[in-house]
Order: structure tokens, then sequence, then C-alpha cells
């Protein structure tokens, strides 16, 4: 997920992981050893990512990436982090698309090698454009390229997308149907309003996040489309790029079935997230990428299919990265980073343009990106 600013997000000790890792990698790899291990920064916030090096005559792999569910000792953004689930999302995705995913190698569910569960796979080369700060800032790759670079980078990041809704066989995808009761959208809709309960549970409510929720009421679809395999977290700080191609598409714990414009809204709020935060701040940033209009037109020239109802779903987006949000905002509260505020929905980094959305006054003018 796209969080600012980054809280801490870990309690465990790397080396001591290290040498668990060892005795676990020995038991499927005899004589194998764990090397250079290390915890980079990272985009996401939610599980955590070791890199290791597989030491052995035959390894598999030898530059390995493993993803381990959140500490549960720690103050957890989100309330399951169910990896048997991503690491299936992933075999499904490598074996049906060519969508360039990292290959799975091993999945363990038991808790007490390394303290949650936990999967390995390939380690892929690249460079990610970052978060912290975001690549909407000054001083970073992606923003020192040239117009027709990151053009590129955001036709093959749509073009993933496309690829993705399009080639999955859904039947195959039925482990993904979140549980609820009505269609696709509505359990969807339901599974966030169930994690905004868990996130204010004890604590202040958000009446923006709840007047955002009659907002999507008022907008709903009445075509809501075909249910395809939604990535989730769908944007280009979870891609590994090799110049400006995808080399690697990663984070799939949110993937979920859902109607094609859950992956688009989110690709195309998520960089006006960044984008709004730049602006804000008295930056140009990258007013002319990822823009609405271009991703929607770019989608239906790949897949036949034009988006729809976008503006339901562009503020879904900005709801749900509000709850994330506001659990990673009680979060510090808990660590004592900040205080809790009179207005809780100020502690909503975006609370601006989610109540903008709301308004239906967001996507107005012309430097909207409409």
């Amino acid at each position: 997920m796209a969080t600012a600013p980054r809280p801490r997000t870990t309690t465990r000790d790397p080396e001591e992981l290290g040498r668990r890792l060892t005795t676990w990698l020995t038991a499927r790899l005899p004589g194998a050893k764990a090397a250079n291990v290390t915890v980079p920064e990272s985009n996401g916030m939610s599980s955590e990512t070791l890199l290791f090096d597989i030491e052995h005559p035959e390894p598999p792999l030898t530059a390995c990436a493993l993803r381990l569910a959140a500490d549960p000792a720690a103050y957890t953004v989100f309330p399951v982090y169910d990896m048997p689930r991503q690491y299936r999302t992933m075999r499904l995705v490598a074996e049906r698309t060519d969508l360039p995913v990292p290959r799975v190698l091993w999945l363990e569910e038991d808790p007490a090698p390394l303290g949650a569960p936990f999967f390995v796979m390939e380690r892929v080369e690249g460079r990610v454009p970052p978060d912290v700060m975001p690549y909407t800032y000054e001083g970073n790759w992606l923003h020192a390229a040239s117009d027709q670079e990151r053009e590129r980078l955001e036709a093959a990041s749509v073009g993933l997308l496309a690829r993705l809704h399009d080639q999955v066989p859904l039947p195959e995808a039925d482990f993904l149907t979140l549980p609820g009761e009505g269609s696709p959208l509505r359990r969807h809709v339901e599974a966030q309003r169930a994690y905004y309960a868990w996130v204010i549970d004890g604590l202040s409510r958000s009446p923006l996040i709840e007047s955002a929720f009659d907002r999507l009421d008022e907008l709903w679809p009445s075509d809501e489309g075909e249910a395809v395999l939604s990535w989730g977290d769908a944007r280009i700080g979870n891609v590994v790029y090799d110049g400006f191609a995808p080399a690697a598409v990663l984070d799939w714990e949110m993937a979920a079935l859902a109607p094609r414009e859950v992956d688009l809204g989110w690709t195309v709020y998520l960089h006006r997230f960044f984008q709004d935060l730049t602006a804000s701040f008295g930056q140009r940033g990258l007013p002319d990428f990822l823009r609405r209009d271009r991703v929607e037109r770019r989608y239906a020239e790949l897949t036949g299919h034009t988006p729809r109802d976008m503006d339901f779903h562009t503020l879904y987006a900005a709801l749900r990265h509000a709850i994330v949000m506001l659990r990673v905002a009680y979060r510090q509260v808990h660590f004592g980073e900040v205080a809790v505020p009179p207005d809780p929905d100020t502690l909503i980094l975006h609370h601006g343009s989610l109540r903008a959305m709301v308004q239906g006054s967001y996507w107005e003018g012309p430097a909207a990106g409409r």
C-alpha cells in the first residue's frame, strides 16, 4: 500500500531471521544456507520483505525474496495476512497470463519457523518508482525521465491491467471470491466497511469516511460490469521496471474478484494522491502522467472495454486509501508519535481531495486530468 509518512514497520531482528531461515531452508534443500539476508526499504507496509541468496551447489534459484506476514505482536495495518492466498494468486497469474510475475518456490503456513507464515519467490532486479519521497517529487529516476519515457512506462503499466483482466479464466480465480452476499462489487465494498469498523474499534469515527460510503451508494453503477481477477494494489509502486518496461508485478495481497474499474480507479487515484501531495508543497509534480482520461483511453484500446462509472471508482479508491491512512495514523498514535486531533478526519492525509470527491467537485476543471 502507498502510505505517507512511513511509521515503524517491524519488531523483528534480521540477523535472527537469517539464522532461522537457514534452519528452515536446510530441511527443504539439504546443505543450503541463507546468505546476505537484508530487510530493504520497501514500498509496502503490510507484509515484510526479506532478501537473501541461497548458497548451495545446485540451488533452484540464487537470488530470492521472502514475503513474511506482518508480525502478530505489532500494531498491524490489516487484520488478516493470508499468505497462502497470495501465493496461490501469484501461481495462477504466472500460469495463466503473460504478466512478469516472480516465480514462487515455497509456501510455509506454519508460523513456527519465522514467527509468521511466509513464501519464497524469485528476486527480480530492477527499479521501482519510490513512495518516500514519492516519484512525483524531484530527485528520482522517474521524475528525471523524459515525457516519452514516462509515456512508455504508463502504456506498459496500463497494459498489465488489460492483460491480467483479459487472460485469467474466472472459474480458476474463484478462491478470490470475497465473503458475504450480493455481487462481487457489493462484496468488495462490504469488505471495506468491515475493515473500517475494525480500524475504528474503540477509537474515534471518521465522518468523512462515512460520508464517502454514503456517496458511493448514491453513485452505485446501474451496470457493475463483469468480474475479473483484480490485482487490488494496482499501482506502479508495486512494479519492478527494467528501464521503463515491467519486469515483475508484486504485492498481490489485495487481489479479489471485482469489476475491471476497481483496479483502474486505484491506479488513477494513487497517482493523484502523490500528485496532489506534491502540488500542495509547491512543486509541479507530474500532472500529465497517468491522467485519468488517458488511462481510460489506453485501457479501452487494449481490451475493447470502455471504463465506466469512474467517478464512483476513483472515489472508492480514495475511500479505501483513507481507511488505510486512518489506520496508519492510529498506529502512530499507538506508538506515541502523534496525538489524536479534535477532528479525526485531519488524520487522513488526503482528506481535502476525498471531501472534494464526495462533494463532486474534485474532477472539475482542465487541470484535473478528466
